[in-house]
């Protein structure tokens, strides 16, 4: 199969329309969409990125009313949420209707919805017929794509377009909260923080690790994300790194590496710009034949959290 690569979002929705898989740009990260309406393009979707069937995926919508179409019973909460953070990095977890095929959501009788702010993802969806489920527009397990480059370096002759935008401007994979029970619960941490998020629902609740024998409530609670062929280390803001006997060592933090001789170092000049780099940072180091990353874990605040979570996935640390 050739991929084929365009800057064109009317061309990519046409590949959507008669059932292909196309990548296509957020503001969070590069997704990998599939229409709802063409079960069998959801089933290759799957199988490009090596994603396990028990992981459901996000559908996105081009405009926050949308959100209608594919979920119900819609609640008080989740209405303040989508008037508040859509268009924007937020998955709201409701209850699917029956538009939604069990392949989109692992056989849950939830769906994940959201409706991305990037201009040409807005245009994209809004020339697919039907609603666009998508994980990110990597292989299963590595780092999320952050460039079109990205998404082409992993699979390229695995799917039918490439949507060609901007880098992604956040970087991470936008925030989960389930509204289809009594009260909503944050699963994912992301852009939209805690702290945002309870400014207009004072109720929302953080929720602990997912066992194994669970099913997920939405994509990224269950298996092992967003590591690079190298080794991660986490440490401490300030704490002394020792000398790596690994001869190729890497370090990404916000403040100065206290270890000398390493082959890469970004230091990082605000939390943004450290979730908007860690992933593109991960791949650099995978094409460099870097052994091991130290990765400095930010304050446990803001978007702070969001990277530290993907921090402790990467190094296998989970939550």
């Amino acid at each position: 199969m050739q991929t084929i690569v365009t800057d064109s979002p009317e061309e990519a929705a046409r590949f959507i329309n008669k059932g292909g898989i196309v990548a296509f740009p957020t503001e969070t990260v590069y997704g990998l969409g599939a229409g709802i309406c063409h079960p069998e393009a959801v089933e290759r979707l799957f199988a490009a990125k090596g994603r396990p069937g028990d992981n459901p995926l996000i559908v996105h919508v081009a405009k926050p009313g949308d959100i209608h179409d594919v979920a119900s019973n819609i609640g008080s909460e989740a209405e303040k949420l989508v008037r508040r953070f859509f268009p924007g990095p937020l998955t709201i977890v409701l209850q699917r209707k029956s538009a939604v095929p069990d392949a989109v959501t692992a056989g849950l009788e939830t769906v994940g919805v959201r409706c991305p702010s990037n201009p040409d993802a807005q245009k994209f969806l809004l020339h697919c017929t039907c609603p666009v489920a998508a994980p990110s527009a990597n292989l299963s397990g590595k780092p999320s794509s952050t460039s079109w480059k990205a998404v082409l370096e992993d699979l390229d002759g695995k799917i039918d377009c490439i949507l060609k935008g901007n880098p992604s401007d956040i970087g991470l994979e936008s925030t989960i909260v389930d509204c289809s029970g009594e009260m909503p619960v944050l699963l994912r941490e992301g852009a939209v923080t805690l702290e945002q998020l309870q400014e207009v629902v004072p109720s929302i609740r953080t929720t602990g690790a997912l066992l194994q024998h669970e099913t997920p409530r939405s994509p990224g609670l269950k298996y092992p994300h967003y590591a690079p062929r190298a080794r991660v280390v986490t440490c401490p803001a300030g704490k002394t790194i020792r000398t790596p006997p690994e001869p190729r060592a890497a370090y990404i933090g916000l403040s100065h590496p206290v270890v000398e001789g390493l082959a890469l170092v970004r230091r990082c000049g605000s939390l943004d710009e450290y979730g908007r780099s860690l992933f593109d940072f991960f791949r650099l180091c995978d094409s460099r034949n870097i052994d091991i990353i130290y990765c400095e874990l930010p304050p446990a605040e803001g978007i702070g959290r969001a990277i530290r979570d993907r921090l402790q996935r990467a190094a296998g640390q989970g939550h």
